[in-house]
């Protein structure tokens, strides 16, 4: 079976920022040094009225394309739940919009914070199958948009952002063996209700049309699926925690992060919390910070990451990637 291998990553995000400050003015009570005490947080970019996270990924793909040949392009996944439409799919804009060729295959998926693993399975299969040889997976969301302007807690978490990742069929290690995870049973715990054809777009001044998500029951969630994730993939990708280099999940808040360190016995010095000045970007949240580890000679050629991604759905999903 042919591999594939993450040859290039970047990202993009939007001008607009949401300071802490900003939201101890707007939300009396609210202290700045206890959201980034509590959430790892201090600023989030927020995307412009009229930028959508289509937007966002055609900015991210357009850093990493002048580093490449975009005719070599044979498929683009972009994983949002903030499409530009309902129908066609995203997938099909970007592919106009970066000038790729009509040979390429475009699909969306609608996944959340496990969305980029998925994605990177996905590619991984075209690429085994010799249905492609270079697949370019983008990332992209813009929750700002779905919370409602008093939503105090959510707005604290989120920020938009989107990514770029270029994948390339290779005969060296790259990218491993991957686990799976859904319950569907948490389907309500994290959700916007409105909009769909079961609910049908509501006025904005009803609740169910803003993004509604019950933080305790995703901190259980993620406290009870985690670490099982977290072991399986290593068991998966017949390795044992000494031998990787660094632990990267979906970057939910430093809260929840940290307690998934300690039960997961992972050491400081493997384990990454690096949304400081993001927020959480959803499915962006992992590729973001590959990227600018990659960037910065925090990894280097050979080393094991285990990348983690969980939330939305219930859904979760893990794998080692070696860059």
């Amino acid at each position: 079976m042919r591999n594939s291998r993450i040859q290039d990553i970047s990202f993009y995000l939007p001008s607009r920022q949401l300071e802490n400050c900003d939201l101890e003015r707007l939300f009396p009570g609210m202290r700045a040094s206890q959201i980034e005490k509590k959430l790892g947080i201090t600023v989030r970019r927020i995307a412009g009225e009229n930028e959508t996270a289509t937007d966002l990924a055609v900015a991210a793909a357009v850093q990493l394309l002048e580093r490449h040949d975009r005719s070599q392009i044979d498929y683009v996944i972009f994983c949002t739940q903030s499409p530009d439409y309902k129908l066609p799919a995203s997938a099909c804009l970007i592919q106009e919009r970066l000038g790729l060729g009509t040979h390429a295959g475009a699909v969306d998926i609608n996944q959340g914070c496990s969305g980029y693993i998925y994605g990177l399975s996905l590619a991984q299969g075209l690429i085994a199958s010799e249905a492609a040889n270079q697949v370019l997976l983008l990332t992209g969301e813009t929750y700002s948009k779905y919370l409602h302007p008093e939503d105090r807690g959510n707005r604290a978490i989120f920020g938009d952002g989107a990514s770029a990742t270029l994948l390339t069929a290779s005969e060296e290690e790259g990218v491993g063996r991957f686990v799976f995870g859904t319950d569907g049973k948490g389907w309500d715990q994290l959700v916007l209700m409105n909009g769909g054809s079961r609910h049908p777009q509501a006025p904005e001044d009803d609740q169910q049309s803003w993004l509604f998500m019950n933080g305790p029951e995703i901190f259980n969630f993620t406290i009870r699926m985690v670490p099982l994730l977290c072991k399986e993939t290593l068991v998966r990708n017949h390795l044992e925690t000494g031998e990787i280099k660094a632990v990267l999940f979906h970057q939910a808040n430093a809260f929840m992060l940290n307690h998934l360190k300690n039960i997961c016995s992972i050491p400081d010095e493997k384990f990454i919390i690096d949304m400081q000045g993001t927020g959480n970007t959803v499915s962006s949240s992992i590729p973001i910070v590959l990227s600018k580890r990659l960037s910065d000679g925090s990894f280097v050629q050979g080393d094991k990451i285990l990348l983690a991604g969980f939330g939305v759905g219930y859904s979760w999903a893990g794998v080692v990637i070696t860059v």
